[in-house]
């Protein structure tokens, strides 16, 4: 384990040796570790934010394809269209494991290879002429979505640390309510014009191909780990390498290749990530199902379908603010579970508004609720898992997990909207109200067993002080990777 001397303050200096046999120190300027920090945003988060907003256009866009009449052009049936959206997430909950394929997988190929197959399987939408091509079309593309986007909050975990890492995952997963604020503009557009191709058919060519283009982006300007940034100089690139050491000791600072089957073992046999995953699914099943049928909620609400794609957006810009806001929040006071409890208590009431009112404007201001709650609380939920892993490897675990078990909300989220329950599918809105608020009761526990784990840290490490102090013993300095001083963020 790493020894780490900390010192606070401006022109201080942090301090990490390495323990090797030449015990070589490395230290870290405050200066030049905030340019690291600004370097890392101004490159690497430009880049992952935009690849997940068009996964996430490209997963998304079939329910505004259907309002534009896709249905028709490929002669299906409700019950088709229900499988449309729900075998989607079969491949994608089967192939989950890939996220740990960041670690195993040089990231520039791996990225590369992701993106490139799901904007082709996007792109093939286009030309689907019934409805087993285009289901052939969504197997392929949960499948590569699989292997980019649920692993993106590990990867960025591999540059920032602890206390950094929220924020990051707060802003690349706004791309998601930003994504569907910008597919229903896009839809808005393109179904009230008039176009010699198929309007649904335009949609996806629109927002597939340029996935094909960005993937040769990712190929030659995402980098495999922050010491290997060639937007870094030498010193800064020293300086991120101390800061992998700070994060998860000598042993696990090396990215590329290496899993430890025990720290795989000891995730799988932590209750806190399987709370966190609990949490997910709950979530999941309102997250699955708003961006899909909300264009046809609102139609049933007496808006025409052009009116239905553009009065989506305003909801999803207000959530994409907040992902970012409550993050930044919750890095701040290190508070993430209280502000996961306000959101799911948020998002739960705006389902209740839904399920139970008749004004068009209460229930129109009930999705802006719904929308406030769900993507923000998803956003503080991933990187709750990486602040209390120690390891890479744990971490990965942690975000595989919680993807696996999270992704099978979308399966019953995406059938709560039957057509026969129009217009205002009261048992839909109840079943997504429930898991809101579940999921505030789900955070609550959790947070009272990190309460409880750090409660017992403190006593052991008291403990121990009071042992070294009556030995005459140097106190062991506090680590970042489940060391000494390591705490859970609540």
């Amino acid at each position: 384990m790493a020894d780490i001397e900390k010192k606070n303050g401006p022109g201080h200096e942090e301090t990490v040796s390495q323990p090797s046999q030449a015990y070589h120190l490395v230290h870290i300027d405050p200066a030049v570790q905030k340019r690291v920090v600004t370097k890392l945003d101004l490159n690497i988060m430009p880049l992952v934010v935009a690849l997940y907003l068009m996964s996430f256009l490209d997963r998304s866009n079939i329910g505004n394809a259907d309002t534009a009449g896709m249905s028709k052009g490929i002669h299906e049936t409700n019950a088709q269209f229900q499988w449309l959206l729900t075998i989607f997430y079969i491949p994608y909950i089967l192939f989950e494991w890939l996220a740990l394929m960041w670690k195993v997988v040089p990231p520039h190929i791996w990225a590369f290879a992701c993106v490139f197959v799901w904007g082709l399987a996007a792109t093939l939408q286009a030309v689907a002429f019934n409805w087993r091509a285009m289901m052939v079309c969504r197997f392929f593309l949960a499948v590569a979505e699989a292997g980019y986007g649920p692993g993106i909050p590990y990867l960025l975990s591999f540059f920032y640390m602890r206390h950094e890492i929220g924020l990051r995952c707060g802003i690349f997963l706004s791309a998601a309510p930003f994504a569907t604020c910008f597919a229903s503009a896009l839809a808005y557009g393109i179904t009230s014009g008039h176009s010699h191709l198929a309007n649904w058919r335009l949609l996806f060519l629109v927002e597939g191909l340029p996935s094909i283009l960005m993937s040769f982006v990712a190929f030659f300007f995402l980098p495999d780990s922050p010491e290997k940034s060639r937007f870094l100089t030498k010193e800064e690139q020293d300086t991120a390498k101390a800061r992998a050491i700070r994060q998860v000791g000598q042993e696990g600072a090396s990215r590329v290749g290496s899993i430890s089957f025990n720290d795989v073992r000891a995730a799988l046999m932590d209750p806190k990530n399987w709370l966190t995953a609990l949490m997910y699914f709950s979530c999941n099943v309102s997250f699955s199902s708003l961006p899909v049928f909300l264009p046809t909620i609102l139609t049933q609400m007496g808006f025409t379908s052009i009116h239905a794609q553009g009065l989506s957006a305003p909801p999803y810009f207000l959530s994409f603010l907040l992902c970012i806001f409550s993050t930044w929040i919750a890095d701040r006071t290190s508070q993430r579970g209280l502000v996961i409890i306000i959101l799911s208590c948020i998002g739960g009431t705006g389902y209740v508004l839904l399920a139970t009112c008749w004004s068009v404007g209460v229930r129109y201001f009930g999705i802006f609720l719904a929308t406030a709650g769900i993507f923000p609380a998803i956003a503080n939920i991933l990187p709750w898992v990486l602040n209390n892993q120690g390891t890479d490897t744990k971490r990965g675990v942690g975000i595989a997990l919680l993807q696996m078990i999270g992704q099978c909300g979308p399966i019953l989220g995406t059938r709560l909207y039957p057509a026969t329950e129009k217009p205002r599918y009261v048992k839909g809105m109840a079943v997504c109200a429930a898991f809101m608020f579940f999921n505030a009761f789900l955070a609550l526990v959790l947070r009272t067993y990190l309460i409880w784990q750090n409660k017992k840290a403190n006593e052991r490490e008291a403990e121990v002080a009071a042992v070294m102090e009556r030995d005459g013993k140097p106190q062991t300095e506090a680590v970042e990777n489940e060391g000494y001083g390591f705490r859970n963020i609540l």
